[in-house]
């Protein structure tokens, strides 16, 4: 993202808006500026805001006749009144930082737009984590906080090592260049975005282990980190394995999502020709 100064006229308006409070305004030069470093171009002061085309000469005069009359125009909070934010072309590696945190962009890796990924919010129809097995989503990031690539490579190094299994629909799976080592490309690792998701799946057994982990590396690397566990339910659907595990080793859990089943035929269907229905 970029401000032109030929059209800003420093009301600071987009300031408030950017969730990573990269926009600020040069008293110096009387323009608002954006640090390009903690901006993540999520894109969210070029939409988020209604733009006027007011020209910037006439906005300023007004502006200045007002401050020497001790009265101030401001225009309205949400209102870039001169349409002064522009979206630029972006190439890799400064790229990636869109594609992982603008909602509206698509991630070629994956068709899915956001952080690229449906988690296992589709388990039912995809089998991501089947039976006996146990899912976890791991994301790095918030609004305001962010996460650079470097620090996610922390993470996926030391699960590597522990030999997980990583979830191939992934954007980030995409970005791995040794799969077994957790290594992602070395051009993108300073690269700041929104946030991700890390997928990974074990078996039962490594539950424990993996939660541990995560603990750890997540003291040493500098953003926040929320985890989710997945598994599939018995035939009753119940689930008699994970919950009792989360609760024995001390985390409070409960059922955040459930996929129903409804995306495949679960019952055997025939069709009678002679009778022209469905049995």
């Amino acid at each position: 993202m970029i401000i032109n100064h030929q059209k800003c006229i420093a009301c600071g308006n987009c300031v408030a808006v950017c969730p990573m409070n990269a926009i600020y305004v040069d008293t110096k030069i009387n323009r608002a500026n954006i640090d390009d470093d903690a901006c993540v171009e999520c894109g969210t002061c070029y939409r988020g805001m209604s733009t006027e085309n007011l020209n910037p000469r006439f906005a300023r005069t007004i502006r200045k006749i007002a401050k020497s009359l001790r009265f101030r125009m401001e225009p309205e909070p949400d209102v870039c009144p001169t349409s002064a934010i522009e979206m630029n072309e972006l190439e890799m590696p400064r790229l990636v930082r869109q594609i992982f945190s603008d909602p509206v962009v698509e991630h070629t890796s994956t068709g899915i737009k956001g952080r690229g990924t449906e988690e296992v919010k589709t388990n039912d129809v995809r089998l991501r984590v089947d039976t006996g097995e146990v899912g976890y989503t791991i994301e790095f990031g918030r609004p305001g906080v962010g996460v650079r690539f470097s620090d996610i490579q922390k993470m996926t190094r030391t699960l590597a090592n522990l030999g997980v299994t990583f979830e191939k629909n992934n954007p980030v799976n995409h970005l791995l260049t040794d799969v077994k080592k957790g290594d992602l490309r070395a051009d993108i690792l300073n690269e700041k975005i929104l946030s991700a998701i890390v997928e990974i799946k074990t078996d039962i057994n490594m539950v424990e282990k993996i939660l541990l982990t995560v603990r750890e590396v997540n003291r040493d690397i500098d953003t926040v980190t929320a985890v989710g566990i997945s598994t599939r339910c018995g035939e009753d659907g119940e689930d008699n394995i994970l919950g009792p595990l989360l609760e024995k080793l001390g985390y409070s859990n409960f059922r955040a999502k459930t996929n129903m089943g409804l995306g495949r035929i679960t019952n055997k269907v025939s069709f009678t020709k002679t009778e022209g229905q469905i049995k």
